[in-house]
């Protein structure tokens, strides 16, 4: 977790340019962007590893089936399916979410390249989008089963009842969530993609989430908020913006979910033990209400967030969050696990800054948009089939995960589908008489109201330079200043050559170098921008850091992981969560002032590092961290005296209990109960000591599935607090038959503790999982449960 910022997306509009298109009335609080990105087709990307993966992202993009991404829609319409379902996420209760996704993405795709291909897909997909919206009638299209649309047309009657903390009642899953990405689908290809026919679709699907929501009341729309719903805000208000119709904005502001903006009005950070991704699109949302109707507070909430998770939640590769959720300050030490830095969040961060280098262009929203952008979103892809990371793992010594081509279809993998799409969206920014360089990336920009095309070639950052060409000037032949950023992290200021010549030019790092001239055909700019290696520490955690070079987060190459049935592809995202690590040296000094010095760059390699006896008990090599896709890696290192070595030396580890873990259950995390089939009635979930609980009061009880190995003695292993006591008795049952039953009373004070209870094999005969459910005796509670898990047995 760092100081770390940027982009805006493809349909970030000026407001003024957008009402005089659409009639829309003006709000007159709305207030001016202070710089605008350009359309995706007006930048072309040229040859990089941003096109190799926008092509790579293409590719995989035609070999999805249209026909089984709509298996559900066409289905639960009361239509015969064209295509066979696809798997996992697709074949549970966030089914439809990944044609959203998909939408949005062969729109981009198709305003990137011109490409037809994907605006023929496109057109299929709002053509039989539009047949299934006129089977269902009331204006709804998406595919989420009977349970989840039967919970949201329930709400027109005023039916709400939430079942724990992230379903609805009968265990309806975050059904806004998967409704709002259809919703952003069909806006994009109507706006982005050019479809006329998904603007009729769009509208339509708007008015019927009106309808449903419009009856209920204040506390109850508070209460549906508690459940993720994604970017209804922002994509509600974006149609507002462009349609001129009050009832998409007066439907938005029912999505404000007091409980998570009004601290970040305030500047207060409530944000630990919150799930990540679920607040960041609510804050975009914000966002874009400021820019549309002016409102400060919108702004507020948008810049107090962003100061919040960059500078104190993140980590150094731009990410954010363990197990999907916020932890506090300056405990990151704690949380360097498998399940770090979800991609999704990242995609939403990005989206996030875009909006603020639009109010207020910064090099600090760029400089933390360039190391999101460079070491994880590019990284998130994998190099041969082009597939996607959930989480970036920041254990040490472990590795990335990828989902499967047709059997995964995590959220990941919805906005990756997206992220590979848009590269060229964050390179250039403009004002009337400014043009802004903030990424150095290979591309050409045509801007057509100046007549300008420009052209920069660079293999930064592997090289410090940047070469831009001016194919055409400005037509009206008035000058035009080139703003060029300088990263906070460049070495000394920047070097610029025009034409040949040395040029004179203010460019101290954290700032905008500015060039002012009328430019002329084939003026060629010469841009040096310094770069060396740098340490950026853990927070809270000193002797744990991380190294970069220039903009790149660099990792330790630790060798290659074996092949293996979830490595590299797997089709659960928490597949490899306990497959074994490999060990990790650690950094030996006496004055850790010199460390940099004992690393040297390897020759004769494009970008690698070399410790010199630093590394203990070996040395290491570094490379960038987007370089390493199929090796064990590590990111953050620990930095001892040599003192501190012999000491850690003399001591024996005891053996970690990860390679005997079947199954892990961890109550409160959304993901996790969704998993493992959580049910409940009368329970409750909280957070204590930085870990959430879950627990079951008088007359109520919950359970949930956990896997076993047939044919195998194991045990269910259950943590609780010690301090806990009282009235909490209560039994614990494996598939109805009673295992076992707890009372906690003070046993281990100030301290986490596990109680073992052991599962023979025959008790597991013919069983691939079982259901553990925890029952309260009359007048008690159940647990509180800090985490359960089923281990093989110790011989």
């Amino acid at each position: 977790m760092k100081k770390l910022s940027i982009v805006p997306s493809a349909v970030s509009i000026c407001l003024a340019a957008l009402l005089t298109a659409t009639g829309a009335p003006q709000e007159p609080n709305a207030p001016s962007p202070a710089a605008q990105t350009f359309p995706l087709g007006d930048v072309k990307l040229l040859d990089s590893p941003f096109r190799t993966a926008m092509e790579r992202n293409a590719d995989y993009l035609l070999s999805l089936d249209a026909d089984r991404l709509l298996h559900n829609t066409r289905l639960y319409a009361g239509l015969k399916p064209k295509g066979e379902l696809y798997g996992g996420w697709e074949a549970r209760g966030i089914a439809g979410h990944t044609l959203g996704h998909y939408l949005t993405a062969l729109a981009q795709q198709y305003a990137a390249t011109g490409d037809r291909r994907f605006r023929e897909r496109l057109d299929y997909i709002i053509a039989e989008m539009a047949e299934c919206q006129r089977a269902y009638g009331d204006g709804y299209i998406g595919a989420l089963p009977p349970k989840e649309l039967a919970t949201l047309r329930g709400f027109k009657d005023g039916h709400l009842e939430l079942q724990g903390a992230f379903n609805f009642q009968g265990g309806a899953w975050v059904p806004w969530y998967t409704e709002h990405k259809i919703l952003a689908g069909l806006k994009d290809a109507w706006l982005v993609g050019g479809n006329a026919q998904a603007k009729d679709v769009t509208i339509r699907l708007a008015n019927w989430i009106d309808t449903v929501t419009n009856g209920l009341t204040p506390d109850q729309l508070q209460a549906m908020l508690q459940v993720e719903h994604g970017g209804m805000i922002e994509t509600l208000v974006d149609l507002y913006a462009h349609t001129g119709d009050p009832r998409y904005l007066a439907t938005s502001k029912r999505f404000y979910h007091r409980a998570i903006l009004d601290p970040l009005l305030a500047g207060r950070d409530e944000l630990p033990g919150k799930h990540a991704n679920t607040q960041i699109p609510k804050v975009i949302g914000e966002a874009r209400t400021y820019e549309i109707t002016g409102d400060p507070n919108g702004r507020k909430i948008a810049e107090n967030f962003w100061n919040l998770v960059v500078h104190h939640h993140s980590w150094a590769i731009g990410g954010n969050s363990d197990h999907e959720h916020f932890f506090p300050e300056n405990q990151a030490g704690g949380h360097l696990g498998p399940a770090t830095a979800e991609t999704c969040n990242t995609y939403n961060m990005l989206k996030l800054t875009e909006h603020l280098f639009e109010w207020q262009p910064s090099v600090a929203y760029a400089d933390y948009y360039e190391r999101a952008l460079y070491n994880q979103i590019l990284p998130s892809q994998e190099p041969k089939k082009g597939m996607f990371t959930y989480f970036v793992s920041l254990e040490p010594g472990h590795f990335k995960t990828y989902s499967t081509p047709f059997d995964s279809f995590w959220c990941c993998v919805g906005t990756g589908m997206e992220n590979h799409t848009k590269y060229g969206e964050a390179i250039y920014f403009h004002t009337a008489d400014t043009l802004t360089i903030n990424l150095f990336i290979p591309s050409v920009l045509t801007w057509p109201k100046t007549g300008l095309v420009l052209e920069q070639r660079t293999a930064y950052p592997r090289a410090d330079t940047s070469e831009i060409t001016i194919n055409s000037p400005p037509a009206n032949g008035k000058a035009l200043t080139l703003e060029i950023r300088c990263p906070a992290w460049a070495t000394a200021p920047l070097r610029f050559e025009l034409n040949g010549q040395p040029l004179s030019v203010e460019a101290k790092p954290g700032t905008f170098a500015r060039i002012a001239r009328v430019w002329k055909k084939s003026d060629h700019l010469r841009v040096a921008i310094p770069m060396g290696l740098h340490t950026e520490a853990l927070a809270g955690a000193p002797d744990r850091i991380a190294f970069l070079y220039g903009p790149l987060v660099l990792a330790g190459d630790l060798g290659p992981v074996p092949t293996t049935a979830s490595f590299p592809y797997a089709k659960n995202q928490s597949d490899n969560f306990h497959a074994p690590s490999v060990a990790v040296p650690a950094l030996v000094t006496d004055d850790p002032a010199h460390l940099l010095a004992s690393i040297h760059r390897v020759p004769g390699e494009d970008l690698a590092f070399r410790t010199v006896d630093l590394g203990r008990p070996g040395d290491i090599t570094l490379r960038p961290f987007g370089d390493i896709a199929y090796d064990y890696y590590n990111i953050y290192w620990t930095v001892l005296t040599p003192a501190a070595w012999q000491a850690r030396q003399a001591t024996t580890a005891k053996p970690s209990d990860d390679a005997r873990i079947v199954d892990e259950f961890a109550p409160g995390e959304q993901q996790s109960e969704v998993d493992h089939h959580l049910a409940a009635e009368r329970s409750e979930t909280g957070d204590f000591r930085d870990r959430k609980w879950r627990d079951a009061r008088d007359g109520g009880y919950f359970s949930f599935t956990l896997k076993v190995r047939p044919r195998t003695a194991q045990i269910l292993r259950c943590t609780y607090w010690g301090d806990d006591a009282g009235t909490r008795a209560f039994d614990i049952l494996l598939d109805g038959k009673l295992l076992a039953t707890e009372q906690l009373h003070r046993s281990h004070p100030g301290e986490f503790f596990v109680r073992d209870m052991p599962l023979p094999a025959a008790l597991l005969e013919g069983k691939a999982t079982v259901t553990i459910r925890f029952h309260p005796h009359l007048g008690n509670i159940a647990g509180g449960l800090f985490g359960a898990a089923i281990l093989t047995a110790t011989k």
